[in-house]
């Protein structure tokens, strides 16, 4: 199934490894003179990516050291990251008039000459570049040159120019996907859809944008009954709004007009949403978000830019940037449900679940068919304690959710975490063994199923065979392990659970439960007073916050006065029959 963003791994791998960070991006080793107040204070707004501060206090710096190329690399930066590529322009010119060579500057300089339309400017300015050196890299050097020939009114030269592209290594996938555009935006649907449709359609499963542009090429050529096997055959039927109001317009017999990629404007902003998409995740994220931005400032109407800006925001902490954005679709956009989507995310992360929670019940009132809704809300309610109001979420997921779906698995098994919680045990088994039917390794089911089991203290023997599985797959998960070490302490195998316990502790050395269960394994095989050292660092790194952990601070108060046999007899359960030291 094509993701929302172009995501091909091999080619966005290769486009990684031969992409490099801007200068003031990789260490900001120069620094202004005499490093003022104003230069200290863009620096500390820089790290933590708070733009508009780090653009304000720059610009402080730069009026003490007007010819600073570094300083203006960063002015650029920070205006662009805001989105404002027209604040940006002025010291970007300064910086190309001074014979810098600054990527970001470059970056802008071409989105200024896209919007002045001044294609001939842009070829002169990456045809001058010397062999090694691009304006901006190799991929949107090549890809610019040839929508910068069509706008220039070359279409020869502009297809000449994507097939020179294509012959180097990892670009051959981008240089044909853009070459379809531009066919298609001189109306040349033939050739655009024999390219979508090559190889298997590996160009149309590259991102959910391209499947768009193949459904209007197809219709534009009168064809929308294959355009309809198309968008099944790429998302198998689980169709959002947005790709839902498309279908219906196919089956009803409207010709989707070509509007992906329409333009040489448009098609250059779709090179820059395409650099940014393909190295979201494999670059940092705000280098990504230069791209990103300047897609969304050449064409206001890019929903996909504005998505993936604000997630990168959302990634880099800037939550309030990030939500901005997200309320910048409108609601009658067929994309809107993914941006409320995001905007949930950002407030939940920004720490205001309540706000979240309201964005995404208004969205269930409003979409109260699409399963990503509830099942975000589920999330977000089960997160906040509220397991009855997440249980209601998930059965809503569950019965809008095909039974074939194999991604049941997970809500079968946040579902059944709620019920454990809610004390429902007999829903909650069902829920986790219903999991398991469908994922029988799922280390996380097994996991908590396991566990669960030996907390209750039945059918240890298939909790242990479960723990062992999950230990298997995850040997490097400390929670998991020490699943497996308690409960061959709950079975009384003592000796047997001491390394597995000792294992969890290394992987999760300031976790209270696991350095609480240590201690009372330590206890079982008599080693009094290491128990009585792990109890005591199970005490310290309690959270008195945190009413929800197992970890009970007056019963390890307690076992480090009696010991562990004394509190055992206190709860009604037989003391250990072990020696213990001093």
């Amino acid at each position: 199934m094509p993701v929302r963003f172009f995501r091909s791994l091999t080619c966005a791998a290769a486009l990684a490894a031969t992409t490099t960070l801007p200068m003031f991006l990789q260490a900001d080793a120069a620094h202004a003179d005499g490093l003022s107040g104003a230069y200290l204070a863009a620096r500390a707004a820089t790290l933590d990516s708070d733009f508009q501060a780090s653009a304000d206090y720059y610009n402080r710096a730069l009026v003490r050291d007007p010819q600073n190329p570094l300083l203006m690399e960063h002015v650029v930066f920070a205006r662009l990251a805001l989105g404002d590529v027209k604040g940006a322009a002025p010291v970007a010119k300064r910086l190309s008039e001074m014979g810098a060579r600054s990527q970001v500057a470059n970056i802008v300089m071409t989105a200024s000459l896209v919007m002045a339309e001044d294609y001939q400017t842009i070829i002169e300015r990456v045809t001058s570049q010397q062999d090694g050196q691009y304006e901006i890299n190799a991929l949107v050097d090549g890809l610019l040159l040839g929508w910068a020939y069509l706008g220039a009114g070359s279409v020869n030269d502009a297809l000449a120019q994507f097939d020179q592209l294509g012959k180097k290594d990892g670009l051959g996938l981008f240089a044909r996907y853009h070459r379809a555009l531009a066919l298609a935006s001189v109306g040349d649907y033939e050739g655009a859809e024999a390219l979508f449709a090559a190889d298997e359609g590996q160009l149309t499963n590259t991102s959910r944008r391209a499947v768009i542009a193949r459904l209007e090429i197809l219709s534009q050529l009168g064809r929308n009954e294959r355009a309809l096997e198309v968008l099944s055959e790429a998302f198998s039927g689980q169709l959002d709004p947005g790709l839902a109001a498309v279908s219906k317009r196919l089956k009803d017999g409207e010709t989707l007009p070509y509007a992906l990629a329409a333009t040489p404007r448009q098609g250059i902003a779709e090179v820059f949403f395409t650099m940014g998409a393909a190295l979201n995740g494999e670059m940092a994220d705000d280098y990504v978000l230069m791209y990103a931005r300047v897609a969304a400032a050449l064409r206001e109407d890019h929903v996909d830019a504005l998505l993936l800006a604000a997630e990168l925001f959302d990634q880099l902490g800037r939550y309030t940037l990030s939500i901005d954005l997200y309320k910048q679709v409108p609601r009658d956009h067929p994309d809107y449900h993914a941006a409320e989507l995001g905007r949930a995310e950002a407030l939940r992360r920004a720490a205001k679940p309540d706000a979240a929670a309201e964005v995404l019940q208004q969205l269930a009132r409003d979409f109260p068919k699409e399963v990503p809704v509830h099942t975000n809300l589920g999330d977000l309610l089960r997160q906040q304690e509220d397991y009855s109001g997440a249980v209601a979420a998930y059965d809503t997921a569950l019965d809008l959710m095909d039974e074939s779906v194999e991604g049941r698995w997970f809500l079968l098994y946040a579902r059944g975490i709620c019920h454990e919680r809610l004390k429902n045990w007999e829903q909650a088994e069902a829920d986790f063994r219903a999991a398991l039917d469908i994922r029988p390794d799922q280390p996380q089911v097994l996991n908590y199923l396991g566990y669960s089991l030996v907390e209750k203290q039945i059918k240890l023997d298939e909790a242990l065979s479960m723990i062992e599985r999950a230990v298997a797959a995850r040997p490097d998960a400390g929670y998991i392990v020490d699943s497996l070490g308690w409960v061959l302490y709950r079975l009384g195998r003592y000796e047997e659970a001491v390394g597995h316990m000792e294992t969890a502790v290394e992987l999760m050395p300031v976790d209270p439960v696991v350095n609480d269960h240590l201690g009372d394994v330590y206890w079982a095989v008599g080693r009094a007073r290491e128990a009585e050292f792990q109890w005591k660092r199970a005490l310290s790194f309690i959270d008195p916050e945190d009413t929800d952990s197992e970890a009970d601070p007056e019963r390890i108060r307690r076992k480090l006065d009696a010991g562990l046999d004394a509190v055992l007899a206190e709860e009604g359960a037989a003391p250990l029959k072990v020696a213990h030291d001093g």
